[in-house]
């Protein structure tokens, strides 16, 4: 089969096409033909050795074991089935949930043997995977590409709902709202959970797509009054903050919040560290929450929720696998919407 494998940390010259073996599935595994992998931060920092220092980078202290098959949002067709499969999964169009993990129902995401597809398993980028039986699930849409967005993605923007437990008429701003995670925070807070959402982009041309969306009121962060904007649109401060940005919009968040705020991140593509004044926090009475990924239940609910057509797919284009390095360069640019597609 083809895949596009990462051969070490570093720049795109570390993707490489290459030619192996079809996987073997094992008993409880199902061999998947993949249809579609749509893109995430987590397969860029994986190669740049972002989740670590030097030589140990990855999900688990270890570091990846490279070469490694990135990719982690897969939809495709169950063509071989272990031993120990139903057959009724042969032949079935599954979306693939993201990891493994000994974790209780609830704490899968926070188990310490938590591993990744991907990153320690053989991920999307490729024309075949092997995955647990278990892990597939039955597509949310009948389009693979519509259903390769959510997986990772989606399940990190309804986990960060659920944290800061969003309600009919608070206020939740977003940041990075026209990214992949940041599409959907508006979606679910907006639709699925009844909140009121400011979108914060950098480009005001968008603002039309982010009220499609669900957001009430859009404003762009290369204002010089971001602060005061946000307080006049809500008419005071707002309940919580769902963030992928990071440092660049922190100190704005704190600011904006309520006495007894929430502010919740998962990313931190505009600076990876930041100056917190300790007092702000707590004279504010502000929680704050870290949120990558989430549970199996998140996971369900999220599907379910798809289906029923309360959030819907936000997909600015797609690339073919072997042009896995133009993808990644171009998911990195600004002011694109929504998720970016590799087609095998």
């Amino acid at each position: 089969m083809r895949a596009v494998q990462v051969t070490g940390y570093g720049d795109l010259d570390k993707l490489e096409i290459v030619e192996k073996p079809i996987p073997e599935p094992k008993s409880n595994e199902v061999l998947i033909e993949i249809k579609a992998c749509a893109i995430n931060n987590t397969e860029i920092w994986m190669r740049e050795g972002a989740y670590g220092t030097g030589t140990k980078s990855g999900w688990r202290p270890e570091g990846v074991q490279f070469p490694r098959v990135p990719g982690s949002d897969i939809t495709g067709r169950v063509v071989k089935i272990g031993s120990e499969v139903d057959e009724s999964k042969l032949g079935e169009d599954v979306v693939l949930f993201p990891f493994t993990s000994s974790g209780k129902a609830g704490e899968e995401h926070i188990s310490d043997d938590m591993s990744f597809i991907g990153s320690e398993y053989d991920g999307g980028y490729a024309e075949y995977v092997v995955w647990p039986a278990d892990l597939c699930y039955e597509m949310p849409l009948t389009d693979y590409i519509d259903s390769a967005v959510f997986s990772v993605s989606g399940m990190t923007a309804w986990h960060m709902v659920e944290q800061i437990q969003a309600k009919p008429g608070e206020t939740v701003m977003v940041t990075g709202a026209n990214g992949g995670v940041g599409s959907l925070n508006i979606q679910i807070a907006s639709k699925v959970f009844g909140a009121n959402v400011i979108a914060i982009v950098g480009d005001l041309a968008l603002a039309d797509k982010m009220k499609e969306l669900g957001a009430t009121h859009v404003l762009s962060y290369k204002s010089d009054n971001l602060s005061e904007e946000i307080l006049a649109v809500n008419g005071g401060p707002i309940d919580s903050v769902l963030d992928v940005v990071g440092d660049a919009l922190f100190s704005t968040s704190l600011q904006v919040l309520k006495k007894g705020g929430k502010f919740c991140t998962s990313g931190s593509a505009g600076g990876q560290k930041t100056e917190l004044d300790f007092r702000t926090m707590y004279l504010k009475h502000i929680t704050l929450y870290g949120s990558v990924l989430g549970t199996r239940e998140d996971f369900k609910k999220m599907l379910n929720a798809i289906s029923e057509g309360k959030i819907k797919p936000v997909i600015d284009r797609t690339f073919p696998l072997e042009q896995a390095r133009e993808a990644q360069s171009y998911f990195k640019n600004s002011g694109k919407l929504g998720k970016i597609v590799l087609l095998p």
